[in-house]
């Protein structure tokens, strides 16, 4: 069977009992880290007797394959990362798919996750919400990612690094509004944990001195706004990710999209400026 293990995000005690068992009794465990790992281990009290592996992003790929081949023998395989569950923006996700291809089964072991937890401490609504991952680094393909999310209505949830979280907000800033309600929440269940509400605008200019630690991001998704926006207003939208270095073919399909108004039209009133 392959199990893929929810890690403790900080404190090593929001471990399960099921977590322990299973990291004691594996035939293989498949880690992000062997040293987090092991340490963790040690914070547990756990004996691992099973055969250690590295499984990262550098290897995933080709570690699959021979994990399926243990799988296929008979073994118990478990997965686990740094912090959260396996495949949400960490390894996993080739070697379940290769696990189901194959016939063998699949399970997961819940635990904390980044995301969930900094939804519920946003503040914002979590009925409904969509995970977004990390942003693109470069400055625009940020910038299309977030037009493309700008009439997004649901709460959307980021990581980010903290060295591009300043630039991150701007552009976000820049896409969603300066007054788009949001949250940063660093460090979750750690000693230092943080978490700082208020507009995209002024969070970016907290966020312009030094920040340090793991970073999750809420954004409140768009208010529902019953009057269309203008071709005029949309023309506008396009000559600014324009200046921001997105091409205007790419720049008239995404506001056009976003704004639910035909790329033709759009096309039209842009030329005619």
């Amino acid at each position: 069977m392959l199990i893929l293990a929810g890690a403790p995000i900080g404190r090593p005690g929001d471990a399960s009992p099921r977590l322990r068992e299973v990291l004691g009794a594996a035939d293989v465990i498949a880690a992000e880290d062997t040293r987090r790992l092991r340490r963790l281990a040690s914070d547990l009290d756990v004996a691992l007797t099973g055969r250690i592996v590295s499984y990262y992003d550098a290897n995933e790929s080709a570690r699959a394959e021979e994990l399926v081949e243990a799988l296929i023998q008979g073994q118990d395989v478990v997965v686990i990362t740094d912090a959260g569950m396996p495949g949400v923006s960490d390894p996993g996700y080739r070697l379940t798919r290769l696990a189901v291809e194959a016939g063998i089964p699949v399970t997961a072991l819940p635990g904390p996750s980044a995301v969930t937890t900094a939804l519920a401490v946003s503040g914002l609504p979590s009925d409904r919400f969509c995970f977004e991952g990390f942003p693109p680094r470069k400055a625009g393909e940020r910038a299309r990612r977030f037009a493309a999310l700008a009439a997004e209505e649901r709460t959307m949830v980021f990581f980010e690094a903290p060295h591009r979280l300043h630039a991150c907000l701007e552009a976000m800033a820049e896409a969603f509004g300066p007054d788009r309600p949001a949250a940063v929440c660093r460090e979750l269940t750690k000693t230092y944990e943080e978490v700082r509400r208020g507009g995209l605008g002024e969070l970016a200019a907290w966020a312009a001195g030094e920040v340090r630690g793991e970073i999750t991001l809420v954004v409140g998704g768009r208010e529902p706004d019953l009057t269309p926006p203008s071709l005029d207003d949309l023309v506008g939208e396009v000559a600014r990710l324009e200046a921001s270095g997105v091409p205007r073919k790419n720049a008239i399909a995404d506001v056009a999209r976003a704004a639910g108004v035909p790329k033709r039209d759009l096309y039209n009133a842009v030329h005619a400026v």
